[in-house]
């Protein structure tokens, strides 16, 4: 799109200002001898970049089973995905014992799909890796390396306690049924996988992943310890850490620290760990995600705003500018010439998305903007 925005509230690093916005084609422009918007009434911001978030999978599989066009399910999300204004989104896809969608067979075809979907927005995998499933690790290398994926946190949802204490893991049926395996067969597999030590096997995975430029985190760590351990195979993201006392760790040492923007608008985790709003607060969190849900985004950020925890240009470097730090993709996150045309235009009456841009295309677009629009041509 070529085109000058007018009379916007444009959001900068210091806050609201109104002035023109100018779009050359796919970057934001300084000027441009192009069609001039009233856009009186609106706001413009800088697209989201989304970290980790898995909620496509009820898209590419609304019943159990349900998997039939992963395509149409990429589709699905996408549209999902513009209309909550996500310009540059990280689909969390599991690589994991699981089985069903988390299954190293589902990962493989996800982004085999991905390779070949016609993307408007930045369409990126994670890949989040078990760390006992080390018999895969090979399989899960040529994946990262064949599809070029440059982002990997490592899980572990193994049922430790649970199975140390001899008792039956809770939800195992239900998995079992996703996995194929009977009920014993998969307690088996469990009660193997948590007999093993993994700790070289996943650093020296680390280590070859980081040489080819891969950027690696860790899920869920429950201690500072944990995380100084994984800080020390050189996966620095910390990934939802479950104390205040490991994000205050993790931030001490530079590491990234990401939570869930879900998390804010429930007002705590729904797992019963910290509350990410305290964190935000501390100045001890770097990017808000949308975890299981796209629309938390925007979400969590006015509920900051609201509750006066940071003001908007504060609350957006968590969804915009900072996790394209984290991603170290230097060409988006503000809205400078010369950076990519990823905005997002809000109605300010309402704070209803109206349009999303992704490299200067439009994603999405909606009345009253649609309107307006076309009107002024």
């Amino acid at each position: 799109m070529r085109a000058v925005f007018t009379n916007a509230e444009v959001l900068g690093p210091q806050g609201w200002e109104v002035h023109d916005l100018a779009l050359d084609g796919a970057k934001i422009a300084s000027e441009v001898d192009a069609p001039r918007y009233d856009l009186s009434g609106f706001r413009i911001l800088p697209g989201i970049v989304d970290l980790h978030g898995d909620g496509f999978e009820r898209h590419l599989a609304p019943r159990r089973g349900a998997v039939q066009d992963l395509g149409a399910g990429l589709a699905a999300t996408q549209a999902e995905l513009a209309a909550n204004g996500i310009t540059t989104a990280v689909l969390a896809q599991f690589f994991s014992w699981e089985g069903g969608m988390r299954s190293p067979d589902f990962a493989e075809n996800m982004a085999a799909a991905l390779s070949m979907f016609p993307a408007l927005l930045d369409l990126r995998l994670q890949l989040r890796l078990e760390t006992h499933l080390t018999e895969s690790y090979t399989r899960a290398e040529a994946l990262i390396a064949r599809h070029n994926i440059g982002y990997l946190v490592l899980n572990d949802h193994l049922p430790h306690a649970a199975l140390a204490k001899g008792r039956k893991p809770p939800r195992l049926t239900g998995q079992a049924l996703k996995s194929g395996r009977s009920p014993e067969a998969h307690l088996a597999l469990l009660t193997e996988l948590a007999a093993r030590d993994v700790s070289a096997e996943v650093a020296a995975l680390v280590a070859r992943l980081t040489t080819k430029g891969v950027l690696v985190g860790s899920h869920d760590d429950a201690s500072a310890q944990a995380r100084a351990t994984y800080r020390a195979m050189g996966a620095p993201l910390a990934e939802f850490p479950e104390t205040v006392e490991t994000a205050k760790a993790a931030k001490a040492a530079g590491d990234p620290v990401i939570l869930g923007a879900p998390n804010v608008l429930r007002g705590g985790s729904h797992a019963g760990n910290l509350r990410a709003t305290d964190l935000v607060a501390a100045d001890l969190c770097d990017a808000l995600v949308s975890d299981y849900h796209y629309p938390a985004l925007i979400g969590a950020v006015r509920r900051l705003v609201v509750e006066g925890v940071c003001d908007w240009a504060a609350a957006w470097r968590l969804v915009s500018t900072r996790p394209a730090e984290v991603l170290r993709l230097a060409d988006r996150g503000t809205l400078t010439p010369g950076k990519r045309a990823d905005i997002i235009v809000v109605e300010a009456a309402t704070g209803r998305i109206c349009m999303t841009l992704a490299a200067g295309q439009i994603a999405h677009l909606t009345d009253p903007l649609a309107g307006r629009l076309i009107a002024a041509r």
